[in-house]
């Protein structure tokens, strides 16, 4: 089957109503579009809304978004995980040791390599990471994240002015 062979189902489309064609039918002489008025008579701007302050006036006017929902991530490597003492990693030891910043989720990524065995709990992991921790025999503990696992909290200008 090719797309040009697709059609829809036999009666689940009709033909569009062709209105103002004579009094004869349905759709004649206003068209359903009553008596009088503006919009009887078509002078209605397609980008009018209706006196309210026009949507291109309502958008800021600074260029680019940023999304005030966004999950940063402080991150770690393995070869800083390899050159760290003790067998068990976590986002307060590396604090405790100045690997990262105070606040902030730590996610973990696979630059380097990782010959010892190590536990390692953080809020993220990418994928070759993941393998190259159980690959040395070390074991991976996703952490929650502290708002939920709904969006975060938002932050951000826009929430300072209200």
């Amino acid at each position: 089957m090719k797309v040009h062979d697709l059609k829809p189902a036999p009666g689940s489309t009709r033909a569009k109503r062709r209105v103002g064609r004579g009094i004869g039918g349905k759709g004649g002489k206003t068209a359903g579009r009553g008596m009088k008025g503006q919009a009887a008579r078509g002078s209605i701007k397609p980008w009018f809304e209706g006196g309210q302050l026009p949507i291109t006036q309502r958008v800021p006017k600074q260029k680019g978004f940023k999304n005030p929902f966004r999950v940063e991530y402080v991150v770690v490597n393995l070869d800083t995980l390899e050159g760290f003492s003790g067998d068990e990693v976590t986002p307060e030891t590396l604090r405790a040791v100045g690997l990262v910043h105070k606040h902030g989720l730590v996610k973990v990524l696979g630059r380097g390599e990782l010959t010892r065995k190590v536990r390692v709990k953080a809020h993220a992991f990418s994928k070759t990471a993941e393998q190259a921790i159980t690959a040395a025999g070390g074991s991976v503990e996703v952490l929650p994240p502290p708002f939920g696992h709904g969006r975060p909290p938002a932050k951000g200008n826009a929430l300072t002015n209200r």
